[in-house]
């Protein structure tokens, strides 16, 4: 069996960013029954934090490339060390990943840098896909470009990165709740019908696309 891993970043179970997430699945699956995909939630996971510069990655004689704190996040990232793909999906808040996609960032990123000579080395080679939600549209994106590449650039280093973006979701069911301007839902519901069938189509795409490297 081949194994897929999607770290579902995002804190609401039922809304935009798990929808993607339930298609790229749908998408890896659809090439072979030899294909296993692993959904993780961040939110659900007993309690971690980021990186806890401990530097237990880099201590002589037992530098390790996946991060050793012992905490909520420890199983996930022994998990992708093995893992044959790797997709990360999050909304976006305040122009970049939540915190927690960003701590899970940076304890799977910072045991591969050596700090002996700043060369970048991951237990295991594999496609990854970056999957994102957001209520900015398109023209916000070169903004977006400047706060997520880094993180990108470091799971670069994985394997080729295929990027899936969502631009302008619902950020509620029901806006009639809550303070919107007057036209949001009308508005909401415009952008939704005419792109949200297609946002599906592309994370399906992207699972079908690793999927079928995964078994190469």
């Amino acid at each position: 069996m081949k194994n897929i891993l999607v770290i579902d970043g995002g804190p609401r179970r039922n809304m935009n960013t798990a929808a993607l997430c339930d298609a790229f699945a749908e998408g890896a699956k659809s090439v072979s029954p030899e294909i296993e995909v692993e959904r993780v939630r961040l939110y659900d996971l007993p309690p971690y934090k980021g990186c806890m510069s401990c530097m237990a990655c880099k201590l002589k004689g037992r530098a390790s490339l996946v991060c050793k704190f012992k905490d909520g996040l420890l199983p996930v990232l022994e998990a992708v060390a093995t893992a044959d793909g790797l997709a990360l999906a999050s909304p976006i808040y305040m122009g970049t990943r939540t915190a927690m996609a960003q701590a899970f960032l940076e304890r799977i990123v910072f045991p591969w840098l050596s700090y002996h000579d700043f060369s970048c080395t991951v237990p295991k080679k594999m496609p990854v896909a970056v999957l994102y939600t957001m209520n900015a549209t398109e023209q916000f994106l070169p903004l977006l470009d400047k706060q997520l590449g880094m993180g990108e650039q470091m799971l670069a280093n994985l394997g080729p990165v295929e990027r899936v973006l969502a631009f302008n979701t619902y950020q509620v069911k029901d806006y009639s709740r809550y303070e919107f301007a007057p036209d949001a839902a009308e508005t909401k519901q415009a952008w939704r019908d005419a792109h949200w069938d297609s946002d599906l189509a592309a994370a399906r795409d992207a699972g079908r696309r690793m999927a079928e490297k995964v078994m190469a």
